[in-house]
């Protein structure tokens, strides 16, 4: 694999994370518990869809095939997909949407965070622009793990069924393989597992402070990034791409 080819199948990988789950969030738009959390959904949406066009844009530039970032969020089919399986995850109750939100932030956060001082250029504009949302996604949904985990007796339950259902998905982020070898080795982006150290003590200490305990669970890696995925990642591109591959090319 080359250093092109590497950096293409990572730029699909964090571009396919935030277009999933800027999908997935998008779906409480009008079904929030209260205004002011629809208001915030909807722009947690929005700057993940901004990210979006960032990520898989300089993909097709990397990729050279003249395709664009909305030939790339549309018009490929699930198994193309190298988006985390944790993003994809249905909503559930806010308290598990929410959870699923903060367990993708700190990580995220973290990663834009070491690329920053990427040595591809334009890798490290992209993640100055994105961790100015991102540090506001984390600080919110922190802030919301903490006040239902160690709020009423209904909402602690809920949020520990939360955390139940969605800790085995985490062990995916820190399972390298060729392309996180390369980059880097190239100084691009870091080793997945570099980032597992910092990202359980940062979720440790929220959750400690939302009086949850972390699951006793095998921390499995379930996928993803060898574009296997469940069944929940067709209905999300039924949704997503209908529009284009209804009426291919069109244009407001």
């Amino acid at each position: 694999m080359t250093r092109d080819e590497a950096l293409f199948e990572f730029l699909l990988r964090i571009g396919d994370n935030t277009v999933v789950l800027s999908h997935r969030v998008s779906e409480w738009i009008g079904h929030s518990p209260v205004l002011e959390e629809d208001i915030a959904l909807a722009n947690t949406a929005l700057d993940l869809i901004g990210q979006t066009q960032l990520w898989l844009g300089l993909a097709g530039e990397v990729e050279g095939k003249g395709r664009t970032a909305d030939n790339l969020a549309y018009l490929r089919d699930a198994w193309d997909y190298r988006n985390l399986l944790l993003v994809e995850r249905p909503n559930g109750d806010f308290g598990k949407t929410m959870m699923r939100q903060f367990l993708f932030d700190a990580w995220q956060s973290l990663m834009l965070g070491k690329l920053l001082t990427s040595s591809e250029p334009r890798v490290a504009e992209i993640a100055a622009k994105a961790s100015k949302e991102v540090a506001y996604h984390l600080e919110r949904s922190a802030d919301t793990i903490v006040g239902l985990g160690d709020g009423t007796e209904e909402s602690h339950n809920r949020m520990l069924e939360a955390l139940d259902d969605l800790w085995d998905y985490t062990g995916e982020m820190f399972i390298g393989d060729e392309v996180d070898e390369i980059l880097a080795g190239e100084g691009i982006a870091p080793s997945a597992a570099s980032l597992k150290a910092e990202w359980e003590e940062l979720v440790g200490r929220i959750l400690n402070d939302a009086t949850l305990t972390v699951p006793a669970s095998n921390y499995a890696h379930k996928g993803g990034k060898s574009g296997v995925h469940t069944e929940h990642l067709g209905f999300i591109l039924a949704d997503m791409q209908f529009l284009q591959r209804a009426y291919p090319g069109a244009s407001w």
